[in-house]
């Protein structure tokens, strides 16, 4: 299952990063304060509390991960807007925002949101440079730290694409499983052979997606898939073609034979209960590949039968 951009880095990782943050802010607040910097306390001791709100986000809902980012970003953008002006080197903290950027947010948003703040940091830098000069260092750090992040998201991608189990369960994805039934028809017609498919529609995923979240969700696809595939042969092929929609592909499968399978599929996940949900719910239609049939036929009349599957009962 390919990793999210929540799921970049372990969970406890980013929350102790808050929490050394968080302690390091309320030291500077108690530095300025024993300095007798009082003017200096307000903003530090301010940013120690955001970011120990930022933790207590973290911990209470994962649904808050990106709004205890954004605080932690905002705490770290604070203090080196304050901090900036008064270092004689302001040129060696350059990098600092944009990285900061990258660590915290999504690719895309911390791209957005370095280049829109570039006249921001330039102004607060106050580099005796040309500002096109400054411009073109800071934008030369902004790429050069992207580029670990795009090529991160560009391995993702290459993986998803290669991937041939479905994101949120262990079935065959909808590319995969259409080449694999492109490749079983033909392996039907040349051998002689028959086939057959089920379309299994579950409309109680849908369900449970949105009334109870994404962890009942993923609970309910291992259930189904392990319950279809302990009910049929070992080479069949389960795939998810739709949220709520499967393809049971049964070479060497006559008519009787699938009918005997739909049933065997029905009755194990009727056995399957949820207190959420209840048994599991299954609406379950066989296809038959005809003599001469093209694939493309058959796998039209598959996706007919999905539709219809998933028509509201009357």
């Amino acid at each position: 299952m390919p990793r999210t951009e929540s799921q970049r880095w372990p969970s406890f990782l980013f929350v102790l990063v808050y929490a050394i943050g968080a302690i390091l802010l309320a030291g500077y607040a108690i530095w300025h304060y024993l300095m007798g910097a009082y003017n200096d306390i307000l903003v530090p001791a301010s940013l120690s509390v955001l970011l120990a709100g930022a933790i207590f986000l973290r911990f209470a809902n994962r649904d808050y991960r990106h709004l205890s980012a954004y605080l932690a970003l905002i705490s770290c953008y604070l203090l080196i807007a304050m901090e900036l002006p008064r270092q004689e080197l302001a040129i060696l903290w350059m990098g600092l925002p944009p990285i900061l950027t990258l660590l915290l947010l999504p690719l895309g948003s911390a791209l957005l949101l370095n280049l829109t703040l570039t006249p921001i940091w330039l102004a607060l830098l106050g580099i005796d440079l040309p500002l096109f000069e400054a411009a073109l260092y800071y934008l030369a750090l902004v790429g050069f730290g992207t580029l670990p992040g795009w090529i991160r998201h560009r391995r993702a991608a290459m993986l998803r694409a290669t991937e041939p189990s479905d994101a949120q369960c262990d079935a065959l994805s909808r590319k995969v499983i259409t080449e694999r039934l492109t490749a079983e028809v033909d392996r039907a017609r040349a051998m002689r052979r028959p086939m057959a498919a089920l379309v299994i529609h579950l409309p109680q995923l849908e369900m449970a997606d949105e009334q109870f979240g994404t962890a009942l969700l993923h609970t309910l696809l291992a259930r189904v898939c392990q319950t279809i595939r302990e009910s049929c042969r070992h080479h069949d092929l389960l795939g998810r073609h739709q949220p709520t929609l499967f393809w049971l592909l049964l070479p060497d499968t006559g008519e009787a034979g699938a009918l005997i399978v739909r049933d065997r599929v029905m009755r194990a996940l009727n056995r399957e209960v949820f207190a959420e949900t209840g048994a599991i719910q299954a609406r379950i239609h066989a296809c038959y590949l005809h003599p001469g049939e093209t694939t493309t036929h058959f796998e039209q009349r598959l996706l007919t039968a999905g539709l219809k599957l998933m028509e509201p009962s009357s």
